[in-house]
């Protein structure tokens, strides 16, 4: 292996190699930092300019746009309660509520360490157990990933904060949410009520930007001495000793969920993020400060989702199965280079594999010392007075919206979405288990449909497969945790009527 990663590093550190690695980074992290592009449009508009490249130095520049995106979207989430990707839906609920506290520098410079150390040992787990872990994956049939995701709405419900009902209804709304648009299977439109616009389903990002960003714009302007009281509190730029002790060991934990579940076809980031964060919530000794600003909470998931996005590289390259829509266009980047990805890349490319695996190292640390010593710059904005800087958000989540699909009809979904999430922060709802409910909801079912096919329409599929069984015990175990304090609340208002 050690000889492997000198011959990586010695087509890493080419200066070829090297320029593109550090253009995908900034890139990354500039279309993080915006909401509204994500990885997934910017390496689809800037596929056509890889064709003249070496296929090393395309895919080096690529995989910079993809991991970059990663550090850049925690900036906005943090900031300003506007997270651009999945992921940065987990870092949004604890680190804006450290910013309101003053800790926004401290927020950053976690997210960028976490990030950074969790890329490292990510990217020597991949050169290392690539094709082990590949092997692992395989082995995951579809009723173990419906009862996987199964397992993680029902504990993201007993993790939320507030009313367990108030919860798992925002589950089901967000998993209907997810079915509106055209059934892959039948080709029938389901929840469009004849709008065409919808046939394509509802965007993620479009939702994202409404829940959170329309809605704290409004929340902000209608209590302009919340937004006043963060400006004046900015707080030091650097971990507290009490703030590393609760921060070391989550961004430890993060890094081990991250380098799992990435290589899990429709894991990668995102799913690293949500099942880091339930794991944070579950096992801390403070619950009273989740949701209210806990590090532990914001480390653990930073970490899971660069750990995540590394690995999720392990099935492409030793398999050719992309896990996620941008390993996809890395699948189709290889194809047009003349590469057909797959267990024999290795032995046919090894330049290419080392490689990137050398490049990923090198383009998280470019990507540490991009971050770190931008954190003050960015914390400036705190100090940007509101009547101006609102203009600016809204200004980033309409353009954002309308170059998703270049339609106004989006920019009425991410309206209306706006208000919806006002009324929800009125109602003290969290709609965090929504947009859990919304990502996993169609894969749930596409997953149930392919079991009960397999399986010509026998249910026992889910309890007769070692892994689905385990996952449903857990899942059992946690909806009984769930009503257990329910239950025993009644029983004592019983007594007490007695």
């Amino acid at each position: 292996m050690i000889d492997n990663l000198l011959l990586g590093f010695s087509v890493a550190l080419t200066l070829q190699n090297l320029s593109f690695a550090f253009l995908g980074a900034m890139i990354g992290t500039a279309i993080g930092v915006l909401p509204g592009l994500g990885p997934t449009a910017t390496i689809s508009l800037l596929l056509p300019l890889t064709f003249g490249l070496d296929p090393t130095t395309a895919i080096i520049m690529l995989a910079g746009i993809y991991y970059g995106s990663q550090y850049g979207g925690s900036t906005t989430a943090i900031l300003l309660n506007l997270p651009g990707e999945i992921s940065a839906v987990v870092t949004a609920i604890e680190g804006y509520k450290m910013a309101q506290a003053g800790r926004a520098g401290a927020a950053l410079a976690i997210a960028a360490m976490g990030s950074f150390f969790a890329g490292t040992v990510a990217t020597f787990f991949v050169a290392a157990s690539g094709p082990l872990l590949t092997q692992v994956a395989l082995s995951f049939g579809p009723a173990d990933y419906f009862s996987l995701m199964l397992l993680g709405l029902i504990v993201s419900c007993v993790l939320a904060q507030g009313s367990v009902v108030k919860a798992v209804c925002m589950v089901i709304l967000g998993i209907s949410l997810g079915m509106v648009g055209t059934d892959v299977q039948t080709g029938q439109q389901r929840f469009t009520f004849g709008v065409p616009e919808l046939s394509d389903g509802i965007n993620f990002v479009v939702l994202a930007m409404g829940l959170f960003g329309i809605a704290e714009v409004v929340l902000n302007l209608e209590n302009p001495e919340i937004r006043a009281g963060i400006v004046a509190k900015r707080g030091k730029l650097w971990l507290t000793r009490e703030e590393w002790r609760y921060a070391t060991p989550a961004v430890l934990r993060g890094t081990m969920l991250g380098t799992c579940l990435g290589i899990l076809p429709g894991g990668g980031a995102s799913l690293s993020a949500f099942a880091s964060y339930m794991l944070e919530r579950r096992i801390t000794r403070r619950p009273e400060k989740f949701g209210n600003g806990a590090i532990e909470g914001l480390a653990g998931p930073e970490s899971a989702n660069n750990a995540g996005a590394q690995t999720s590289f392990i099935p492409l390259l030793t398999l050719g199965i992309p896990s996620n829509a941008v390993m996809a266009l890395m699948v189709g980047a290889l194809i047009i280079q003349g590469i057909q990805p797959g267990p024999r890349m290795v032995e046919a490319q090894p330049n290419l594999f080392w490689g990137l695996i050398a490049s990923m190292w090198i383009g998280n640390l470019m990507l540490l010392v991009i971050n770190l010593p931008m954190i003050g710059i960015w914390v400036q904005l705190l100090r940007v007075p509101y009547k101006y800087l609102f203009v600016g958000i809204l200004t980033f989540c309409l353009i954002g919206a309308y170059s998703l699909n270049n339609n106004v009809f989006d920019l009425y979904v991410m309206l209306a979405f706006g208000i919806v999430g006002y009324v929800f922060a009125k109602l003290k709802m969290e709609p965090a288990p929504l947009l859990l409910g919304f990502v996993l909801g169609p894969m749930m079912e596409e997953h149930l449909r392919r079991a009960m096919l397999l399986s010509r329409g026998d249910v026992g599929v889910f309890v007769e497969r070692p892994i689905s069984a385990t996952l449903l015990v857990l899942a059992a175990i946690a909806l009984g945790l769930m009503l257990l304090p329910n239950l025993r609340k009644s029983k004592d208002a019983a007594m007490q009527a007695g």
